[in-house]
């Protein structure tokens, strides 16, 4: 165990991301469900708006937990290529998993994000923030997600990783923050004492806390 909760976890990236505090043109991101009361930490600790990036990770049929690729909000899809080959996974399989997490992707966009529309991200600085990545396919899709979405900087901002999945990301983002790198990583979880399942309502509530016309009306 590294972190007491996702609170804690929250707090302590917060410590190291505070040069970008109050600034108006940074757009902080959280990958629902687990990132939300991360990045809603950093939020409160460094005066930035809260929203979310839609992601979805692409489970390997059969073993959901593992992932083949994912995709996000925009249209991003990252795959997997090597593990889809390496297991046989037919186009079909594919497909079909791509269709069934598409349905949940817009069934979490209406859920939590309703008629509001995706924030603007041409020429902003952007935090992306979950809370732990393991094989980080689904961050994968967030990067490329918020780089066609015009972003000028990418910050990739974690508490705990794989140590193979930081060295991967490393050259794919413009700063990687993440306290614990770990070469023995097996699951996000096992490196939290609380690590209960996020719910909607929680999501719901802490975006409505931290959304940018509450944040302005605190200034």
């Amino acid at each position: 165990m590294i972190y007491s909760d996702r609170i804690e976890a929250g707090q302590a990236l917060a410590a190291e991301l505070g040069d970008y505090a109050g600034r108006r043109d940074m757009r902080l991101l959280a990958l629902p469900r687990g990132g939300v009361p991360v990045a809603a930490e950093i939020a409160s600790a460094l005066q930035l708006p809260l929203d979310i990036l839609l992601v979805r990770k692409l489970g390997i049929p059969g073993h959901e937990e593992f992932a083949m690729g994912a995709i996000a909000s925009g249209g991003s899809c990252y795959l997997d290529r090597d593990v889809i080959g390496e297991l046989n996974i037919s186009a079909g399989q594919v497909e079909a998993t791509l269709q069934r997490e598409q349905a949940e992707l817009q069934r979490r966009s209406q859920v939590y994000r309703g008629s509001r529309a995706e924030p603007d991200l041409q020429g902003c600085d952007v935090i992306l923030v979950d809370d732990g990545l393991a094989t980080g396919a689904t961050m994968r899709a967030a990067i490329d997600a918020v780089r066609a979405g015009g972003a000028q900087t990418v910050v990739v901002a974690v508490p705990v990783v794989a140590a193979e999945t930081c060295r991967q990301l490393e050259v794919l983002v413009d700063r990687l923050v993440c306290p614990h790198r770990l070469e023995f990583f097996r699951g996000v979880g096992l490196w939290y004492a609380d690590f209960q399942q996020v719910s909607d309502e929680e999501v719901i509530e802490l975006l409505q806390r931290h959304r940018p016309e509450a944040t302005d009306e605190q200034h």
